[in-house]
């Protein structure tokens, strides 16, 4: 398929690279800013026009529409561009409901959300990041079904109700996992520690995890989990040069605590 861009981040440049791997050709990046498109058009293998948005010129043809662009900014690409009737659009994100599409009843609405984290430098190891659609009609659903099979192998429908649930549950496992790493890589410094030292905790603690049945909570370790009031006690004060990490300590015990009396699910 031809398959033109809108955005110029992670995301997007993730995607473009993947798809141009995969057989499909981008048929242009456009973005805010010219450089950022060009950027990602410069990192592909066949080159692409780069465009500026809002853009000036006719939107180029292409089978699909991706709107790889925050979230906020995706009703605003739909009212700026003049739509071919019956375009194929999709959003990639995974809190934004199909229902935005409503506001361009021309096109085709879609998502193609990719549950993964994106960052400059690493490799992503595509078929095994699940991909998952959500389409207006069966037309537009088939034609990102057979998208994301060219990318992955883990493909699925989702509706804006199931991945809002589970973009929700990836911010928990993921991007607050990365915060609190950060913390604790900030508290090791601050003693001349060496974050490595974690390393063989973090990952016995994620593998135990996934594994855990019926779920991670059924393998709660650390003092809050056997209400080790001195241990408790030393953390919180050892934490009075941070009063915001401090409070996150407490509130993170009071819920492992709360979640171990009543776990989820009881009555």
């Amino acid at each position: 398929m031809r398959v033109g861009f809108f955005g110029a981040g992670r995301v997007a440049a993730a995607l473009a690279t993947a798809l141009a791997a995969g057989g499909h050709s981008v048929a242009f990046v456009a973005s805010r800013t010219l450089g950022g498109a060009a950027a990602v058009a410069a990192g592909l293998p066949q080159p692409c026009p780069a465009l500026a948005l809002p853009l000036t010129q006719p939107l180029p043809p292409a089978d699909l529409y991706l709107l790889a662009v925050p979230d906020a900014a995706v009703p605003e690409v739909l009212a700026a561009v003049a739509w071919p009737a019956g375009a194929l659009v999709a959003h990639v994100a995974g809190a934004l409901p199909l229902a935005v599409f409503a506001a361009a009843p021309q096109v085709q609405g879609g998502v193609l959300y990719p549950l993964q984290t994106f960052s400059p430098g690493r490799t992503i190891d595509w078929p095994t990041v699940p991909l998952f659609v959500e389409a207006a009609n069966a037309a537009a659903e088939a034609a990102l079904v057979s998208v994301a099979h060219s990318l992955s192998q883990q493909v699925a429908l989702l509706d804006s109700a199931q991945r809002l649930r589970l973009h929700l549950g990836a911010v928990f496992a993921s991007n607050f996992t990365n915060h609190l790493l950060g913390v604790a890589h900030a508290l090791l410094a601050e003693a001349s520690l060496d974050f490595g030292l974690l390393a063989p905790l973090v990952r016995e603690t994620v593998s135990k995890a996934l594994a855990a049945q019926p779920s991670p909570l059924a393998v709660q370790t650390g003092p809050a989990a056997r209400h080790d009031a001195p241990t408790l006690a030393a953390h919180t004060a050892a934490l009075a040069n941070h009063p915001a990490w401090q409070t996150l300590y407490t509130e993170l015990s009071r819920s492992i605590q709360a979640v171990a009396a009543h776990p989820p699910g009881s009555a």
